[in-house]
């Protein structure tokens, strides 16, 4: 599943128009990158959330089949309704296997063909913590397993999910985060750090410096 129902708004004039993920960098844009770095990991199926501007991502990206894939989308309200309450509305589509989860606004080069389960109920790819996020998100002990604890690392916006980590959440608006600290306490979330290029693409700065990164990559 690749999530793409976001507004941008701190991409200013650039998500005026059009939605983020078809946003470019040298002429491709982040959601196509995504849908050419799954293809290429071996995944023919995707499930794209939609909100703003939703036609024109389904007009960008048809059916999936240039792209190698079989795409469906997951349609849902302006304004959308959070990461996880566009995952729950997705779960009928996704089916009851693990399914690979990607922000469509992050550039990296992690290798998603190798995200494979730890134990328990996802495995996520955290980074270390960038400028605009000196906090970070959760941190991870000797046995891989997340904590909510320091030193924390960033969630980098891929992830692998079983989809009964959602079980018990009505449909509705919900965060992601709050799923993920629910798992941690319950100790089934294991992470893995990748320490290579990542951005994640939130401002017109941000871009240019993903853009900057990938040329001389």
């Amino acid at each position: 599943m690749i999530l793409a129902a976001g507004r941008g708004e701190r991409m200013g004039a650039l998500t005026a128009t059009r939605p983020k993920p078809l946003i470019e960098i040298d002429g491709e844009s982040l959601l196509a990158r995504q849908l050419r770095r799954l293809a290429a990991a071996g995944i023919r199926e995707a499930v794209i959330n939609l909100s703003y501007r939703g036609d024109q991502i389904r007009s960008a990206v048809g059916d999936g089949s240039r792209h190698g894939l079989h795409v469906a989308y997951s349609q849902e309200p302006d304004p959308p309704l959070g990461t996880a309450g566009g995952i729950i509305q997705a779960l009928p589509q996704l089916g009851r296997e693990p399914f690979l989860l990607v922000n469509a606004d992050v550039v990296c080069d992690f290798d998603f063909a190798k995200l494979a389960f730890g134990g328990g109920m996802g495995h996520l790819v955290l980074v270390p913590n960038p400028s605009h996020h000196p906090r970070g998100d959760f941190g991870l002990d000797r046995d891989g397993r997340l904590i909510d604890a320091e030193p924390r690392l960033t969630y980098s916006g891929v992830s692998l999910l079983d989809p009964a980590l959602f079980d018990g959440l009505p449909p509705g608006r919900h965060q992601l985060a709050s799923v993920f600290l629910r798992a941690i306490a319950e100790r089934t979330l294991t992470g893995v750090m990748h320490a290579g290029l990542w951005f994640d693409v939130g401002t017109p700065e941000r871009l240019e410096a993903a853009a900057s990164a990938l040329r001389g990559h």
